[in-house]
C-alpha cells in the first residue's frame, strides 16, 4: 500500500481527467456492441421480450461490484484496475491471476469490437453503393468454409485498430476529447431508437413477457431457452456489455481527483448505461417479436444489426442510416477506451516486474506509454484481421466476472486488515454487499457456456506457467526492488510539485 502511495507521487502520467471526462469513458466503453448486437442474441437464444429483465439481474450483479470499486479507487487511485488492488491487498499471485484475467478480458474485448466495427463499416458503405470483396473483409477461416480460395483479411478490422493507436499515442487529454465527442453522438442516438421506436410498438409482442422455457436447435446444436433460467442465462450472455465501468478504474493514474472522480464515474456511468440498456431492449422486442431474430427464419441478417433491423421491418428505413452511422462511429470509443484500459494495466504489471520493463515507459513528451500501445495494436489488429471469432463474448466475461469477484473480496479484506485508512467513499454494509457481489458473479460464471470455460481455464493454466517461470523471478516484490519507490517517500510534496511546472 505504501509503494502505490510513493508511485503515486512521482508518476510520469498527465492527471487531465475530469469527472465527467472519466463518466464518458465509461459510457464510451459500456455503450457499444453490446446495445447494438447483443440486444438481439440475447432474446432470440435466451430471454424473449424479459431480456429488459437479464439487463436488470446484469446491473446489479455490475452494482456490487462497482461499489467494491469505488471504494478501491478512493484509497489507490493508480492505473491497473482490479489488478493493482489485489497486489495491495491480497498478494501478488492473486493480482497476477487477475491481471492475466483481465488481459483475456481487454484483448479479446478489443478483438471482439474490431470485427464487430468492421462489419458496421460494411453495411455503411453498402448504404452508399460501395461494395468491398469478400477477401478483404473476412478471416480465412470464414472465407475458405464459404467454398473461396485464396488470401483474406479483415482488412477494415486491422485498420481500425491503428486509427485508434494513432488517436491513443496523441496523448491521453486528446484521446479523452475525441470519446467525450462520439459518447454524445452514440448516447443521442440511443435516445433516437427509444424515442422514435416507442412509435412502433406492438404490445403483443411482449405477450408473453417471459416465454415458457423450451429448446433451441441449431445446425444440429440444442440448448434450453426462456423461462427464468433463459432470464438468468441471458444476463450471464449480456455480461460483456457492462465491463466498460472498469476501465474507468484504469484511468485513476491520469485522473485530476481520483479519490472523488473515480468513484463517481464508476457508478454514474454504469446506472446510466443500465438505464439506457433496460429502454433499448424493451422498445426493441416491442417493435419486433423476439422469434424475428431467428437467423434461420423469416429475417436472417436481424440478429447482426438488430435495432437498425428493427426500423427497417417497420418501415423507416431511414432510421437504419442514423442507427448504422452511429454504431460505426460508436464502437471506435469502445475499442479506444478497451485499448487505453489494456496500456494501463500492462503498464502496472510492467512497473511491478511481472512483465518486460518495455511495456512501463513513458513518452515523456505525450506521456503516454507509446511502444506499450504499439505493440498492442500489433498483436489485436492481426488477430482480429485473421481469426473468426465466437466465443470472445463469452471469454470476456469470464474474465471480467472473475476481476470483479476478486475485487469483492478484496475490498472485504482491506476493511479488516486496514480499518482507519482513508476512504473518501465507503461501500455502505460492506459484507452484505461483497457477499452478494461474490455470489452472482460466481453464479453467473457457472452459467457461462461449457467452452469458454475450457478456454479460460487454460488461459489460466497458461498464466500460471509465465508466472512462475517468468514473473516471480523479476518481481520487485520478490527482489525487494520497492526501496527505490519508497525514496519518493523522502520528497517533500512542494519538490514535485516545482518540478512538474518546470517541466511545464
Amino acid at each position: 500500500m505504501e509503494a502505490y502511495e510513493a508511485d503515486i507521487k512521482k508518476s510520469q502520467l498527465k492527471r487531465v481527467l475530469g469527472k465527467w471526462s472519466l463518466t464518458a469513458i465509461g459510457i464510451g466503453a459500456i455503450i457499444g456492441g453490446g446495445i447494438f448486437v447483443l440486444t438481439g442474441t440475447g432474446a432470440y437464444y435466451n430471454a424473449g421480450p424479459a431480456l429488459a429483465l437479464s439487463f436488470v439481474i446484469a446491473g446489479i450483479a455490475c452494482v456490487f461490484a462497482a461499489l467494491c470499486y469505488a471504494e478501491f479507487a478512493s484509497i489507490l487511485p493508480v492505473e491497473g484496475s482490479a489488478y493493482a488492488y489485489a497486489y495491495g491487498t491480497v498478494g501478488e499471485i492473486f493480482a497476477w491471476i487477475i491481471g492475466w484475467g483481465l488481459i483475456l478480458e481487454y484483448a479479446m474485448g478489443s478483438m471482439t469490437v474490431a470485427v464487430s466495427w468492421s462489419g458496421y463499416f460494411g453495411k455503411l458503405l453498402k448504404m452508399f453503393g460501395l461494395h468491398l470483396p469478400a477477401w478483404l473483409t473476412t478471416d480465412p477461416q470464414t472465407y475458405l468454409a464459404a467454398g473461396n480460395s485464396g488470401f483474406s483479411m479483415n482488412l477494415p478490422a486491422f485498420l481500425i485498430v491503428w486509427v485508434v493507436i494513432g488517436i491513443l499515442l496523441r496523448g491521453t487529454k486528446g484521446a479523452a476529447k475525441a470519446n467525450n465527442f462520439i459518447v454524445m453522438l452514440k448516447v443521442s442516438a440511443i435516445i433516437f431508437v427509444i424515442i422514435a421506436g416507442v412509435f412502433f410498438i406492438n404490445p403483443e409482442n411482449w405477450s408473453p413477457f417471459i416465454p415458457a422455457a423450451t429448446t433451441i436447435t441449431e445446425n444440429g446444436v440444442s440448448h434450453s431457452a426462456y423461462g427464468y433460467a433463459g432470464v438468468v442465462a441471458g444476463a450471464s450472455a449480456i455480461f460483456f456489455a457492462y465491463v466498460g465501468f472498469d476501465a474507468v478504474s484504469t484511468q485513476a493514474g491520469e485522473a485530476i481527483d481520483p479519490k472523488k472522480d473515480v468513484p463517481f464515474a464508476i457508478i454514474a456511468s454504469l446506472v446510466i448505461c443500465t438505464l439506457l440498456y433496460i429502454l433499448v431492449s424493451l422498445v426493441l422486442t416491442g417493435m419486433m417479436h423476439y422469434t424475428d431474430f431467428n437467423p434461420l427464419g423469416k429475417y436472417p441478417d436481424a440478429i447482426k444489426a438488430p435495432v437498425a433491423y428493427a426500423f427497417d421491418i417497420a418501415g423507416q428505413a431511414w432510421a437504419g442510416y442514423i442507427i448504422t452511422i452511429a454504431a460505426t462511429v460508436g464502437l471506435i470509443s469502445v475499442l479506444m477506451v478497451m485499448i487505453m484500459g489494456q496500456s494501463r494495466i500492462f503498464l502496472g504489471m510492467s512497473k511491478d516486474g511481472l512483465i518486460p520493463k518495455t511495456f512501463s515507459k513513458v513518452n515523456p513528451t505525450t506521456s503516454v506509454p507509446s511502444k506499450n500501445l504499439i505493440i498492442l495494436g500489433g498483436v489485436i489488429s492481426v488477430i482480429a484481421s485473421f481469426t473468426p471469432i465466437n466465443d470472445l463474448a463469452h471469454m470476456t466475461s469470464f474474465g471480467t466476472l472473475f476481476a470483479f469477484t476478486m475485487v469483492c473480496v478484496a475490498v472485504w479484506v482491506l476493511r479488516v486488515k486496514e480499518p482507519n485508512l482513508q476512504r473518501n467513499f465507503k461501500v455502505p454494509a460492506l459484507p452484505v454487499i461483497a457477499v452478494l457481489g461474490i455470489a452472482i458473479n460466481i453464479y453467473l460464471i457457472i452459467n457461462l457456456s461449457k467452452e469458454a470455460q475450457m478456454y479460460s481455464l487454460g488461459w489460466l493454466v497458461i498464466g500460471f506457467f509465465i508466472y512462475f517461470l517468468y514473473s516471480k523471478r523479476n518481481s520487485k516484490l520478490q527482489n525487494g526492488g520497492f526501496g527505490e519507490t519508497f525514496k519518493a517517500e523522502q520528497e517533500p510534496l512542494e519538490d514535485v510539485d516545482i518540478d512538474i511546472d518546470n517541466k511545464h
